[in-house]
């Protein structure tokens, strides 16, 4: 037989999704991939009841429904401060994990460098080398995760077509600051480098911090792929509904990309969807401060067990030390974290280009008795989990 595609063989499958099966295994509280455990709005819900009867059940138009991109269009252009048109300048996908790959397969040729940060979402450097470009890596410095300007701009001079940007990120939490935005915008223009972004977390940023979409920094529309879903803003993970918002340029090479690799979106998901596009301001601000009270509840639990963890500024992430345990593999560590304590979580190494294997990501898109499930479970962790010198 012959030998088959070479493209795979530098990544592994998901870390994340394999993770959740291991949860179901050892019946485990699942932290580990981040989805909620509760319903999307209840207008949502009815709303598909009702598209159940009536339809659409066959194709909509392939770069998205009419009415969805044009509510869609109305909702981003309030938060971006820029008229986005729905004909022109946006796409529907099959969830933001389209939209990335469909944006990189947009923008890179085989042999381009793009420049990730990391620790990183494990399918931007999967993304980057199935579209036959390399990944340069770039730290984000803990505690912070901050950049340092001249490793950035190191990577930059490599003349790479693109940066991923993912704001607020997964796994840190990290929610960029206006000011390391504008260097980074200021590297893109000079070095004529297209940015990616991954903007899913967007209504999830606690305060103090405020999110910046890239896009609507100056000048730089022309050369960013912003890239999101309605998967965690209205706890839809399911329904795979993604999309991208780019230039025209941009969006007619997007088009066909999109088009080959999945044709369309759900068209019912679409319709059904549409009237959660249309909510108002209240309903974003009830979800924000949802995820404050879990994050808090969360946190304050972890301190109690006194567990060194991150504050995540955005999105619902938290990764936990677990240097005290001395485990040379988190894979394993978390692997026995399923089975002994019954909590699912994602070793840190699956995030990070760099030799890390001292953190654990979990997430807290959970109603507050599932959270407070795992905290009493992770009481115990200590007891369960023998420390290894």
């Amino acid at each position: 037989m012959q030998q088959l595609s070479k493209r795979t063989q530098t990544f592994t499958d998901s870390v994340i999704r394999r993770m959740t099966r291991v949860s179901l295994q050892y019946d485990a509280v699942n932290l580990s991939q981040g989805f909620p455990d509760f319903d999307p709005p209840k207008e949502i819900l009815d709303r598909l009841a009702e598209v159940c009867q009536s339809g659409p059940h066959q194709y909509s138009l392939t770069w998205g429904a009419q009415n969805f991109r044009c509510a869609l269009a109305q909702k981003q252009s309030r938060l971006m401060g820029r008229e986005i048109d729905p004909n022109r300048e946006i796409v529907v996908t099959c969830g933001s994990t389209e939209a990335m790959m469909a944006a990189m397969l947009t923008v890179a040729n085989p042999g381009d460098q793009v420049i990730v940060f990391s620790p990183f979402y494990e399918n931007y450097g999967a993304d980057t080398i199935l579209s036959g470009a390399e990944p340069i890596y770039v730290p984000l410095h803990p505690p912070d995760f901050r950049f340092n300007p001249d490793e950035l701009e190191a990577a930059f001079k490599l003349h790479p077509k693109a940066l991923i940007l993912c704001n607020p990120s997964n796994p840190s939490g990290k929610v960029f600051s206006f000011e390391e935005l504008k260097t980074i915008a200021r590297f893109a223009e000079q070095y004529d480098t297209y940015v990616i972004t991954d903007e899913v977390y967007e209504h999830i940023v606690y305060a103090p911090h405020k999110h910046t979409y890239f896009a609507s920094l100056p000048g730089m529309f022309e050369r960013t792929i912003s890239c999101s879903s309605l998967s965690k803003t209205y706890s839809m993970t399911g329904w795979r509904l993604g999309y991208i918002i780019a230039p025209e340029p941009i969006i007619e090479v997007a088009k066909k990309v999109h088009d080959f690799l999945t044709v369309g979106a759900a068209a019912p998901l679409q319709e059904a969807a549409v009237i959660g596009l249309n909510f108002g301001q209240a309903y974003y601000d009830q979800l924000l401060q949802s995820y404050t009270q879990k994050r808090d509840l969360f946190l304050k639990g972890l301190d109690g067990i006194g567990i060194a963890h991150t504050n995540p500024q955005g999105a619902y992430y938290v990764m936990l030390d677990i240097s005290e345990f001395g485990f040379n593999s988190d894979l394993e560590f978390c692997e026995v974290l399923a089975r002994e304590v019954g909590v699912g979580a994602v070793p840190g190494s699956s995030f990070f280009r760099e030799n890390v294997n001292h953190l654990i990501r979990l997430h807290f898109a959970k109603e507050e008795k599932t959270l407070q499930e795992a905290l009493n479970r992770l009481k115990q962790i200590r007891d369960k989990i023998r420390i290894r010198s």
